[in-house]
C-alpha cells in the first residue's frame, strides 16, 4: 500500500500547474514587498523554503534575507513600517512563526503569509493540507509562490511554466537505488541548492530515521569532508549553474577516496528553478530509504518506543 507521502508526491506536478494558472493576487502582494527590506521566516522545511525564497527575491533587487522564525522572535532584527515579513507555514500552526507574525505586525511591518489551502490568515494559498507529516507538495507549492512573487518584482528566474513538467519528469525517472549507509548520508549543493541539500537531509531523517547532514559545498569541504568514510554516502545536487565545476571536483575526490557518491543533476531549466526537480529527487531518496528500512514515512516517528516525551513539546 502506498504511503500518504508517496500519494502526495505523485500529484505535485498537477498542483504546480494549478498554481501556475492562479496569479490573481501575485501583483497585489508583490507590491507589499516592493521598496522594503523583506525578511522571510519559517521553521523546518519552511525555513529551507524561506532561504531559497529570499534568494529568489534578491534576484529581483529586493533587500531580502531569511531568518528562522524562532531567531526572529528571540534575537530580531527590529522591524518597522519600512519592512515586510513573509511567513512560510504549511498549516499556520507553528508556534514561533505565529509569534513572529504577531510581533512584526505590532511593530508596524507589512506581512505576507504563504500557507496551505483553507489556513486562516493566508494571503497566498498553496495546496490542500497534507496527511503525511513529511511535507512535500506544500513545500514545492510554497517555493512556487515565492518564485511568482519574485518574478512579479522583476527577477529573471527562467520559465515557471517549465517547472510542472520538470517535476513530473523527476517523479517518473528511474529510481536512484541509494543503498542504506552504514553510518551517514551526506547531502551537498551549491548556492540555492545548499538548501535542497538541507531539505534532503531533513526528509531522510524524518521518514527513514537515518543519520544525515545537508550542507553547502564549501561548508562541507572546509571541515566535515574530513569525516566522510567509505561506509558513508554522499549525494551531490547540481543545478547546472556556476557551482557545477566545484561540486564535480568534490564528487570526484569523494569517489576516488572510496565513498559511495550519487550525483543528481537538473540543468535543463536553469539553476534557480532546478530546486524543484532536485527537491523531488531528495523526496524520492527519503521514500526509497523508508521502504528499504520498513519505516512509516507519514508518522514523524510517532509510535517509536522512547519518543513519548517529545510529544509534550509544542511545535
Amino acid at each position: 500500500m502506498k504511503s500518504k507521502m508517496q500519494e502526495t508526491m505523485e500529484r505535485q506536478a498537477d498542483d504546480l500547474r494549478r498554481l501556475h494558472a492562479d496569479t490573481g493576487r501575485i501583483e497585489e502582494l508583490a507590491a507589499r514587498l516592493a521598496d522594503r527590506r523583506v525578511l522571510v521566516i519559517g521553521t523546518g522545511t519552511s525555513w529551507h523554503a524561506a532561504a531559497q525564497g529570499a534568494l529568489f527575491l534578491r534576484k529581483a533587487g529586493v533587500d531580502a534575507w531569511a531568518i528562522p522564525s524562532a531567531d526572529f522572535c528571540f534575537d530580531g532584527p527590529a522591524v518597522g513600517p519600512n519592512d515586510s515579513v513573509v511567513a512560510m507555514t504549511h498549516t499556520g500552526a507553528k508556534r514561533y512563526t505565529g509569534e513572529a507574525l504577531e510581533q512584526a505586525r505590532s511593530d508596524g511591518a507589512v506581512t505576507v503569509v504563504i500557507s496551505g489551502l483553507g489556513v486562516e490568515g493566508a494571503d497566498l494559498e498553496t495546496v490542500p493540507r497534507e496527511v503525511s507529516a513529511a511535507y512535500t507538495a506544500s513545500h514545492l507549492g510554497a517555493l512556487f509562490r515565492l518564485a511568482q512573487l519574485a518574478q512579479a518584482l522583476g527577477a529573471d528566474l527562467g520559465d515557471l511554466g517549465t517547472v510542472p513538467d520538470a517535476v513530473a519528469e523527476a517523479m517518473a525517472s528511474e529510481p536512484m537505488s541509494v543503498g542504506v549507509p552504514d553510518r551517514l548520508m551526506e547531502f551537498i549543493g551549491g548556492g540555492i541548492n545548499q538548501w535542497t541539500a538541507a531539505e534532503g537531509a531533513l526528509k531522510v531523517r524524518e521518514t527513514a530515521y537515518v543519520a544525515t547532514e545537508g550542507l553547502g559545498i564549501e561548508q562541507f569541504l572546509h571541515g566535515p569532508s574530513v569525516a566522510l568514510r567509505r561506509t558513508d554516502t554522499l549525494v551531490c545536487f547540481d543545478g547546472g549553474g556556476p557551482w557545477t565545476e566545484r561540486i564535480g571536483e568534490i564528487a570526484d575526490a569523494a569517489e576516488q577516496s572510496g565513498v559511495c557518491v550519487k550525483r543528481v543533476s537538473a540543468p535543463g531549466i536553469g539553476e534557480p528553478l532546478s530546486i524543484f526537480p532536485l527537491t523531488v529527487a531528495a523526496q524520492r531518496i527519503a521514500l526509497e530509504l523508508a521502504g528499504k528500512l520498513g519505516t512509516d514515512p507519514d508518522t514523524f516517528g510517532r509510535g517509536i518506543p522512547g519518543r513519548e516525551p517529545w510529544s509534550a513539546i509544542r511545535l
